[in-house]
């Protein structure tokens, strides 16, 4: 392990083959597979699909991993930072399958997303607590940005739980699968999405006041609100997507 980059690498092949099976890959696909650690999942990815692209940030993983992966000649090796590298560099279209490291796995979301419209699906192997927040839906505790920020532009699907034991070394928490079906525009309608973001990071914020009071900069909200046919005295938890799109619809 490299505690430097928060790695934990899983090698039960089993649930390697497991989390292949979740992301649909073919033999027409191109894989972007970041974390690659050691190349055990690499190597399986690389059985079925015709390229993966494996970005790894850690310079001292890089020769072993290139020997562990020697004799899958469809995967090419990048060292770069996942949060920089430049993804429109890559040609067409491309899934992403990734064991995240659990220390940037909200960054890294929000910056995929950044590239929804070249790629189609993602398979991300993550820490369990934010798979929960990432498919949690309205009146949930684990229900908020993070939760509609993902589902705006994506269809999130749990697959299933890994036990911390599975990897070496284990973590401190338990990990799960997430694979997200990827729109590359809104699901909902939203007129502007700009200000639909600011309202839901808004309520979000004082997530335990009434949606009408924590949404008070914005002029005008009481009557938006009754307008979106939203009870003042929700709490943002309570509102669906649908209500804050149909919210920052009316305040445009």
């Amino acid at each position: 392990m490299r505690k430097k980059f928060g790695q934990h690498f899983l090698f039960d092949k089993n649930i390697l083959k497991k989390i292949l099976a979740c992301s649909n890959v073919t033999a027409d696909d191109m894989v972007v597979e970041i974390g690659p650690g050691l190349g055990s999942l690499t190597n399986i990815i690389a059985q079925r699909a015709k390229k993966v692209i494996a970005i790894e940030f850690d310079k001292k993983l890089i020769d072993r991993l290139k020997d562990n992966v020697a004799s899958s000649p469809n995967v090419e090796i990048i060292r770069a930072d996942a949060l920089k590298f430049p993804y429109e560099s890559i040609t067409g279209h491309f899934k992403v399958v990734a064991n995240i490291p659990y220390y940037i796995t909200t960054p890294l979301l929000f910056k995929l997303l950044e590239y929804k419209e070249t790629i189609p699906t993602m398979t991300l192997l993550m820490q369990k607590e934010v798979a929960k927040r990432v498919v949690a839906s309205p009146g949930s505790s684990d229900y908020g940005v993070l939760s509609i920020s993902a589902q705006v532009y994506t269809k999130p699907v749990l697959k299933f739980q890994v036990s911390r034991k599975a990897f070496s070394p284990p973590p401190d928490v338990d990990s799960a699968v997430v694979h997200f079906e990827v729109s590359p525009v809104p699901r909902f309608d939203i007129q502007d999405v700009l200000l639909f973001t600011d309202i839901v990071r808004t309520a979000f914020s004082q997530r335990r006041k009434t949606i009408i009071n924590s949404l008070r900069k914005f002029e005008g909200i009481g009557d938006a609100l009754e307008a979106a046919g939203i009870h003042a005295k929700l709490r943002p938890e309570n509102l669906s997507i649908e209500d804050f799109a149909r919210l920052s619809n009316i305040m445009i």
